[in-house]
């Protein structure tokens, strides 16, 4: 028995052999070992990790250049928008500049107005004049006016009489201030004809009632000719 099964066991072992010689002969001559190992599971599995790799690497590089490139022209935009704006904003200086100087020359110029509004002669003081001009300064300042007045004044009665007591035109006005008819100075003395005092004490007080200052009857005068 056992000799039987000891050759029935060698003939399958040897029909195994036989099998298996022939399977390994073909794989020799019809396969690829490299072609085998490209198929195999598992180096497939590499393969597409492999190309998943470099198709990220790729895509990172682009990306990181776009970064780059839109980040540089992104600044140099934002640097130019700065250089505008600095450039507006030293501009909008400058006019501000100009405008501030322009009011202020205008302030001074009107401040020199106000001082002086009517550009009229303003004495220091009283000894500047002599005669009814003294005379008239001294009462100007007695009946609450300044030196600036007192200039308005002077210069008025210039132009009206040139401050002669006994100046007259042909229509009848008279006397330092021109008053018209000259009878109206009666008001402050019966000598209104002669005495400069009595004169410059009625023309003060007409001045006062009808414009306020010599220098409003000054300005009206320079307007229209007359006060």
């Amino acid at each position: 028995m056992i000799p039987l099964l000891t050759r029935y066991g060698a003939k399958v072992a040897a029909v195994l052999v036989l099998a298996l010689g022939a399977v390994i002969a073909v794989n020799a001559v019809t396969d690829d070992p490299a072609e085998q190992d490209a198929q195999h599971p598992s180096q497939a599995a590499a393969d597409q990790q492999a190309e998943a790799e470099e198709a990220y690497e790729e895509v990172r590089y682009l990306h990181v250049n776009y970064i780059a490139e839109t980040a540089g022209a992104d600044v140099t935009v934002k640097a130019e928008a700065v250089g505008d704006y600095a450039l507006d904003k030293a501009a909008g200086l400058d006019s501000a500049q100009e405008e501030a100087d322009q009011a202020a020359e205008e302030a001074e110029a009107a401040a020199a107005a106000n001082a002086n509004p009517t550009s009229v002669d303003i004495p220091a003081s009283c000894e500047e004049y002599s005669g009814n001009k003294a005379t008239g300064c001294a009462m100007a300042l007695d009946a609450g006016f300044d030196l600036e007045q007192v200039g308005c004044l002077v210069a008025l009665w210039d132009r009206e009489s040139g401050w002669n007591h006994l100046a007259e035109n042909s229509i009848g006005a008279y006397g330092i201030p021109q008053a018209l008819p000259g009878p109206k100075m009666e008001s402050a003395g019966s000598d209104w004809e002669t005495n400069p005092v009595t004169q410059i004490k009625w023309g003060l007080g007409y001045i006062e009632g009808r414009y306020g200052t010599p220098c409003e009857a000054w300005n009206h005068s320079e307007e229209v000719g007359w006060y």
